[in-house]
């Protein structure tokens, strides 16, 4: 009974506190309990649906045990989902006894149905291994948010020899958290030098693009090309999920994606739905595993005679805004790329007039632009038509600028990439 009223008042979690335990028993075995207290580790024991009581407070945890047993599919989605918020918080998490058997987007580089469990019963939890990975998500927390966490150090039973593999264990975590680390943000700069390093502006129409990764890396990429003297092509993609394995898959889609058809001296310019279909009989071919999927919208300007033709696979509908700034999605089909290789894409063209902008973003920046009604259909959000009379440069800062500042429910966090025209 304890433990259970500890559990009922959530003010407890007032400051840092090294190990939450969260289950579906009545309390936290007592062997684990005493393991906590001889290596003086602050803890609270709380139920596991109490848990979205404390979620604006994770900032006061170290690291996270999950005692619960035969879940149902709907109580392991739940734990599925606080196992992704908690990994986005860069709080490490031991799943003692239960197995999850549903992919993970935090988790995709291990996507194994006994990556996240040490055990099927608490009985034959390994004692010593439970206070390593304790250790090891402490120092983890410490090095990655800057939290004062109190050092860890082994009770007296434990003799020199475990002292010696604990430190090894330590210190090995520590280089492999700040290689991996290091590793990511090389590849987000690599990742970067793919997107256009200058915007095609002319003297009837500026260009302005905002890149905004969830993590490091993106799964999101974008491309505006000069294809010849009278026609730009652009476009954004989105592959499905985010992280590393999205964004290997994005450098596939800048490399495959072919906007003309080069013969002998003579060339000719791919409609947007060739290139749509193009790309997808190419994608599926692969038959690519995780993240086969991707969406993407691309258009074909000529700046000549400002026709727009565009086609889009499962993405986002272009949103074109008239000189006095309304909003107006442009609506066509087209299914997700990569899935069935005979899928056919359909392209509208439409006419711009000068005072004409286009935006083309990835779905992370749609919270900030409109959402879908059941009744109205899609609505555009009031602070979104507030600015878009703004120049295209001026819209596309305010909207990368919210994006950044307002604050979203972690399962909401997504990359979001946007590009914009403005017919002067």
């Amino acid at each position: 009974m304890e433990d259970m009223q500890l559990q009922s008042d959530i003010t407890l979690l007032k400051t840092y506190t090294d190990v939450l335990y969260l289950t579906d028993k009545p309390q936290i075995p007592p062997e684990i309990k005493r393991l906590l207290r001889q290596n003086r580790l602050s803890f609270l024991t709380m139920p596991l649906d109490k848990y979205p009581q404390i979620r604006q407070r994770l900032n006061l945890i170290g690291t996270v045990v999950i005692d619960a047993e035969d879940l149902d599919s709907s109580e392991q989605q739940k734990l599925a989902q606080i196992l992704e918020l908690f990994e986005m918080e860069n709080i490490g998490v031991i799943l003692l006894t239960n197995r999850i058997e549903m992919p993970i987007k935090s988790f995709s580089l291990a996507p194994t149905s006994t990556s996240f469990s040490m055990t099927n019963r608490v009985e034959s939890v390994s004692l010593d291994d439970l206070w390593v990975r304790i250790s090891i998500n402490l120092a983890y927390r410490k090095r990655s948010s800057g939290i004062a966490v109190k050092p860890a150090s082994p009770s007296s039973r434990h003799e020199i020899g475990c002292k010696n593999k604990l430190a090894e264990q330590l210190q090995m975590a520590g280089a492999l958290v700040e290689s991996l680390s290091e590793q990511l943000r090389l590849a987000g700069l690599v990742q970067q030098d793919f997107l256009p390093a200058e915007l095609p502006d002319t003297d009837r129409i500026h260009w302005a693009a905002a890149f905004c990764p969830a993590e490091w890396v993106s799964g999101d990429i974008y491309n505006i090309v000069r294809i010849d003297s009278k026609h730009i092509g652009f476009y954004v993609a989105d592959v499905v999920g985010h992280g590393l394995p999205a964004a290997l898959l994005t450098i596939f889609l800048k490399q495959t994606l072919a906007m003309r058809e080069t013969t002998d001296h003579s060339y000719r310019i791919l409609s947007p739905a060739e290139v749509m279909r193009n790309l997808n009989v190419r994608m599926a071919s692969q038959k690519l595993s995780g993240y086969q999927f991707a969406t993407c919208c691309y258009c074909l300007l000529d700046i000549e005679s400002l026709q727009l033709t565009y086609a889009r696979a499962g993405h986002p509908y272009p949103l074109l805004i008239g000189p006095e700034g309304e909003p107006e999605q442009l609506e066509t089909r087209g299914s997700l790329l990569g899935v069935f290789e005979e899928t056919e894409y359909v392209e509208h063209s439409i006419q711009l007039q000068p005072g004409d902008k286009l935006l083309v973003y990835s779905d992370g920046a749609e919270p900030f632009i409109g959402c879908f009604d059941d009744q109205a259909g899609f609505r555009f959000k009031q602070e979104f038509c507030e600015i878009a009379d703004l120049s295209i440069i001026d819209l596309v800062d305010r909207l990368k600028v919210r994006a950044k500042s307002q604050e979203l429910d972690h399962s909401g966090i997504d990359d979001i990439t946007i590009v914009g025209l403005e017919v002067l």
